[in-house]
């Protein structure tokens, strides 16, 4: 039963959003005919948004093996659902109590505290519940006190994190009807503040002007289509045609097979956008309801595609200026005494685009391409610096792929080794968890205050 709960529906993202979407149109009293319909249109977007991200992962995948073929690289490859999978043997009971009591923290601090967010995302719940678990535990922190102390790290993460983003979230979309919930909130935060920085007069991304000649590449599957063959193209002739035809495509011509990926992938991001357009259209007043009845002025905190629709140039800058960033570090990293991370095209994508939307909202295109390589380098040495602190675990050649895990792995992992105590540990990361906490709530912008707050 506690396996059906976890993993088949609190697990499941599709569903747990769905839920959220049925209870609150059920609060508002809707008709059945309007409660079904926006329920299953609000599954489906998320599964629409999911079958494009598979679509892209395979594309990603090939890519990935191409690159690694043609030069070689040896390293530390970052990706979430390789680490997850690798810890469940050990840490699954764990990771499942913290999940569940961490959405259960999540509701009640949205509710008696001033971050009123409600963290959707429930992938990336599981992966940082995963997280926790390993470094408490690998610290010695088991039992009940690793349950409760997770929990609230877990829950107080989920409100912070959305409440940190939420003044440039807001620059992004042009309302404040939703936030988001993604473990890459370091990266974004990094980026919209480098945007600030460097983009004085700077012109959006989406303000390029293409010669009517060029008229076609204003549609953005046109133009991720032919961005995405030309870099096949490259990385095919670096890899050559034995290794592909032997390796990838089952005999395929390798320029037929890099040009067939290049379209793959541009097609998975034409689903992505489709689902998150019909996600967004049901879930947001779906979700008013029950906010209304459960936590009053709570905003749903959704995954990271939610805001590439709002700036579709943004969103390739972004990508490849990350992936840039993350092939320059794998230099630079060994100068530093670091194991070498090979860039995973999977988190450069998802992180490296969000990036470059918040950089380009308040810093156009200087923002987004310098905003995007500063996620870029975060996502390249922050794995590198988690990997002690995961005990065993940094020995798998792999780890978490995106910025916040490795910010929150690495001061919960070195807080806990520098106190040589479980009670002393436990207090310092509640003393710290409480004065963070403070300080987003006080950072919070006037046009965040709930209207019928005193």
């Amino acid at each position: 039963m506690v396996d059906l709960i976890m993993k088949d529906i609190l697990g499941t993202p599709a569903i747990l959003v769905g839920l959220f979407a049925l209870i609150g149109l059920i609060a508002q009293r809707k008709n059945v005919a309007d409660v079904i319909s926006g329920t299953l249109k609000t599954v489906m977007g998320f599964v629409i948004l999911g079958a494009g991200a598979t679509v892209l992962v395979q594309s990603l995948g090939k890519f990935s093996s191409m690159f690694d073929e043609a030069f070689a690289v040896q390293g530390v490859i970052p990706n979430n659902e390789a680490i997850v999978a690798l810890a469940q043997q050990s840490f699954g009971t764990e990771t499942a109590m913290i999940m569940l009591f961490g959405m259960v923290a999540n509701i009640i601090l949205a509710r008696i505290t001033p971050l009123k967010y409600i963290f959707l995302t429930g992938h990336h719940t599981m992966f940082m519940a995963c997280l926790i678990a390993v470094i408490l535990t690998t610290g010695g922190i088991t039992g009940v006190p690793m349950v409760i102390i997770g929990s609230l790290i877990l829950g107080s993460l989920m409100v912070m994190f959305p409440a940190l983003l939420q003044p440039f979230t807001r620059k992004v979309t042009g309302s404040d009807d939703f936030a988001i919930g993604h473990f890459g909130s370091a990266g974004y935060l990094v980026s919209s503040l480098v945007g600030k920085a460097v983009g004085k007069n700077s012109k959006s991304t989406e303000e390029i002007k293409v010669p009517k000649s060029l008229g076609f590449l204003r549609d953005t599957s046109v133009s991720v289509s032919l961005t995405m063959v030309l870099l096949f193209f490259v990385v095919a002739l670096f890899a050559g045609p034995t290794y592909i035809e032997g390796q990838l495509s089952e005999g395929q011509n390798f320029l037929v097979f890099a040009f067939m990926q290049g379209l793959t992938f541009a097609a998975g991001v034409y689903i992505i956008l489709a689902g998150v357009r019909m996600l967004l259209g049901e879930i947001v007043p779906a979700f008013k309801g029950f906010a209304d009845k459960v936590v009053p002025n709570a905003k749903p905190a959704l995954d990271a595609p939610a805001i590439f629709p709002f700036a579709s140039n943004a969103v390739i800058i972004g990508f490849l200026c990350s992936f840039l960033a993350g092939l320059v570090s794998m230099f630079l990293l060994p100068l530093f005494g670091l194991k070498v991370i090979v860039p995973g095209l999977v988190p450069h994508f998802f992180t490296g685009a969000a990036a470059g939307v918040f950089g380009n909202a308040t810093g156009g295109r200087r923002g987004a391409v310098l905003g995007s390589m500063a996620n870029g380098a975060l996502i390249s040495f922050l794995p590198a610096m988690l990997l002690p602190v995961l005990g065993s675990l940094g020995f798998e050649g792999t780890t978490f792929g995106d910025a916040d895990f490795g910010v929150v792995g690495i001061i919960l992992g070195n807080v806990i080794s520098l106190v040589q105590s479980n009670v002393l540990s436990i207090v310092l990361i509640l003393a710290i968890l409480g004065i963070i906490f403070g300080i987003v709530a006080k950072r919070r912008k006037p046009e965040e205050t709930p209207q019928n707050a005193a």
